[in-house]
């Protein structure tokens, strides 16, 4: 009897993952704590090799006609714009006597407002001593350019009032003629005619003066303004620290190249689509992680990992000892962990009889190997056939691309995937799930190498409310025809189904039989 083992559709997944991404991103800390020192090496050599050139500031105190307390900056914004002109460029330049083009020296210097009144002015040149010239130069052209613009507006503006004023003299004086040459006629027309005269010289009189006190006023106020305009920080060098330049610099780019390197990471961890929790690779995989192994050990870590290799050890024996079919360990992306589990295996099992090493690795893991006093033997695939009928194998493969999936089972019908954690695409893991079950290979489980220590998440697969994925490999289901009952993934939705395989069912032992 053949148990359905469709589950009930689950809910959409995300788009992203965030928790496989901060993983991921996590387990990559490799690249951006690089890209992070590139950055920091990166900005202490431009911080040494290209030093900043010699720069003078001075500070220019400019007092405007149209000064207003709740004025926002647009006066001394408008002074900054000005200074960055080819008129006060090339005064600057004429001073100095230097031959530089206006368009060229505007790109070494510069200005800045502090407050509605303080102008600050920066210079670059070749030297200390030349950049506080033209700091000096320019301070002064500006403050020249600045008073003359004021006592043109001054003039200007006074030059206009005194034109208003010789006009109404002007008609001032045709009403005096008007009103001595008037007629001795009297009647009331006259006297009307004399008294209009004599109110117009009054108001006339009147504007004239209010325009000589305004022409007056308008240069009056002229030499306080230029007054208040002057250099008020005479021009200095600015002393540039090597090491405040180099740590600042330093730490700039290690900022970026961080953000940089935690962009790259995420980025490629989107594009390459490699699971690394455990609960992605057994759902790609079709098989429940049974073990896990951690990658390379700190010195303090050693004697932890030791014990885990044991554990592992001795629960791989105990699979491979009650299982009738030759069992493998294939490898994805750790093959020095495969051959070392392999070799550690095959020692234990050799204490109850004779073990032969299969060895079907593309590289030269255990060929190349020096062998060690109690070793057990290493033949390769092709040696395999020979193999006395009594002496067990443990066959040692890998199911990276470019695999022969054809021989994987002259290695073993049953086989352990030793994973590396974020090693292959999920589209590769459901090759390799689909592969092993064209090839009638069973998969007992896998053993995730270098799994993310702070991953949580659960990786065995539920067949059913209370059964695993992984138990069902070791129940003797009797079936018709021989066959075993396996569930087997259907790659593509992570789902899986219960199919018949023409292998072997496994052997249980009597004291199980009994029990169930």
């Amino acid at each position: 009897m053949t148990t359905s083992t469709t589950p009930e559709p689950s809910a959409a997944a995300p788009l992203l993952d965030l928790q496989a991404l901060v993983v991921a991103v996590r387990r990559r800390r490799r690249l951006w704590y690089c890209a992070a020192l590139l950055g920091l090496l990166v900005g202490v050599a431009v911080a040494v090799l290209l030093p900043p050139r010699p720069t003078a500031v001075t500070k220019v105190l400019v007092a405007h006609q149209e000064d207003q307390p709740n004025d926002p900056g647009t006066l001394i914004r408008t002074d900054v714009a000005l200074l960055h002109t080819t008129r006060i460029a090339g005064a600057a330049l004429k001073s100095l006597g230097s031959p530089v083009k206006p368009e060229d020296f505007m790109q070494d210097y510069g200005g800045v407002g502090l407050t509605n009144n303080l102008l600050q002015i920066t210079a670059s040149a070749d030297s200390d001593a030349e950049a506080v010239a033209r700091a000096r130069a320019l301070a002064d052209a500006f403050v020249t350019d600045h008073v003359k613009r004021m006592r043109e507006a001054a003039d200007a503006e006074s030059k206009s009032l005194l034109d208003q004023r010789d006009r109404l003299q002007r008609e001032l004086t045709q009403v005096n003629k008007a009103i001595g040459d008037g007629s001795p006629q009297s009647g009331p027309k006259a006297a009307a005619n004399l008294e209009s005269l004599f109110t117009r010289r009054a108001e006339l009189t009147s504007r004239i003066a209010d325009f000589t006190q305004r022409a007056a006023e308008a240069r009056v106020g002229t030499p306080r303004l230029v007054a208040g305009t002057q250099v008020v920080d005479a021009p200095h060098a600015v002393r540039h620290s090597l090491a405040g330049t180099a740590a600042t610099d330093g730490v700039i780019g290690l900022v970026l190249g961080l953000v940089l390197g935690l962009a790259v990471a995420a980025v490629g961890t989107v594009v390459a689509d490699r699971p690394v929790l455990r609960r992605d690779i057994a759902a790609h995989l079709g098989a429940s992680v049974v073990a896990e192994l951690p990658g390379r050990p700190g010195p303090w870590r050693r004697r932890r990992a030791r014990a885990v290799r044991e554990r592992l050890t001795g629960s791989l024996a105990r699979t491979v000892r009650t299982s009738a079919e030759p069992v493998s360990l294939l490898e994805l992306g750790c093959a020095r962990s495969a051959s070392g589990i392999a070799l550690d295996l095959a020692r234990v099992l050799a204490a109850q009889g004779p073990v032969a090493v299969v060895d079907g690795l593309p590289g030269p893991q255990l060929a190349g190997r020096r062998p060690k006093p109690g070793d057990p033997a290493v033949v390769g695939a092709e040696r395999a056939a020979a193999l006395p009928p009594g002496e067990r194998r443990l066959g040692v493969g890998s199911v990276a691309p470019g695999t022969a999936w054809t021989d994987l089972r002259y290695l073993g019908t049953r086989t352990v995937l030793v994973v590396r954690a974020g090693h292959g695409s999920a589209a590769w893991l459901h090759t390799v799930a689909r592969q092993l079950a064209d090839q009638r290979i069973a998969v007992a489980g896998v053993v995730l190498v270098d799994p993310d220590p702070r991953d949580r998440t659960d990786g065995t697969l539920w067949d059913g409310p209370y059964t695993a994925l992984r138990g069902h490999h070791e129940l003797p289901a009797q079936q018709s025809g021989g066959g075993a009952s396996h569930a087997v993934p259907s790659v593509g939705d992570g789902r899986h189904r219960t199919e018949r395989l023409p292998i072997r069912a496994a052997r249980v032992p009597d004291s199980e039989q009994e029990a169930r």
